[in-house]
């Protein structure tokens, strides 16, 4: 399955409000939703059902007009998206300021809590650790995971500590062993494969937007599934760069076009205070 194939709708509908709706103080048209999702592939059905599941989630509010229903965000879903904006602009692909610390997290809970053990693993993974042991886990930098822990109420089963390696220690080695650096790198490598052929030729404004929308939300699951492991301990050839480089060249290339078509296909109005 082809990174385009697997997406889906909610990932492409985040990253379609992250780019048209968030820092605008406005909603959109459901209907706007769905024209340009089923561009992207995505039935009318599956839009109204993504829209409905992310306003039960508390991501986003509903503003009638007329008779008709427009989407805005929620304090949640803007907390949602900054963070995005974050990982893909000022964040990026390539970790060079490594200063040498490490989160250190150990945890020890009851056989029994099979279901606490699996959430706490998959936070722990989506936040940059992997498991240097079986209950200790680490991550490059200084992580705050006291809200994740809390959110799990396992606070009381976890500690955390800021630690540096010792000398003669094998960095490099350790991280081999604790990350899955061959599927990581095989992402950026697909990612730049693919992307590279849609340099040319120059596409319709609306072909561009759905272009875009598909860039923007395999670029960000990707770097999201990236724990930015120091770049001087990875392997000579990593690829994230090229991946950034190609990532940030079609996005240029497509953003004039895709503004055109969002000018042209979205009908916006302003956020309501009183359904705000």
């Amino acid at each position: 399955m082809t990174g385009e194939e697997s997406l889906r709708p909610q990932s492409l509908l985040l990253t379609f409000l992250g780019d048209q709706v968030l820092g605008r103080d406005v909603c959109v048209y459901s209907g706007s939703v769905i024209d340009v999702f089923e561009r992207a592939g995505v039935g009318e059905q599956a839009t109204r059902s993504t829209l409905t599941r992310m306003v039960n989630r508390g991501l986003l509010r509903r503003q009638r007009e007329g008779r008709r229903m427009y989407f805005g965000l929620t304090e949640h879903a803007r907390a949602v998206l900054r963070d995005g904006e974050l990982r893909i602009w000022h964040t990026g692909a390539v970790n060079r300021d490594w200063d040498g610390t490490w989160t250190l997290l150990g945890f020890s809970l009851p056989e029994s809590w099979q279901r606490q053990r699996h959430d706490l693993r998959s936070k722990l993974t989506w936040s940059g650790f992997g498991p240097l042991f079986s209950g200790l886990w680490i991550a490059p930098g200084e992580v705050d995971v006291a809200e994740l822990v809390a959110e799990l109420g396992l606070s009381a089963h976890v500690k955390v500590f800021r630690a540096h390696a010792d000398v003669g220690m094998d960095i490099g080695a350790m991280i081999e062993e604790t990350w899955q650096l061959p599927e990581l790198a095989a992402r950026y490598e697909e990612f730049t494969q693919r992307w590279q052929g849609r340099e040319s030729p120059r596409p319709q404004p609306e072909d561009a937007l759905v272009l875009r929308l598909r860039l923007h939300t395999e670029w960000l699951r990707i770097i999201r599934g990236d724990p930015r492991l120091p770049v001087k301990h990875l392997p000579d050839d990593w690829p994230a760069e090229r991946a950034e480089k190609t990532f940030r060249t079609v996005h240029d290339r497509l953003t004039p076009l895709a503004r055109e078509a969002a000018r042209r296909l979205l009908d916006l109005v302003p956020v309501r205070s009183d359904q705000a």
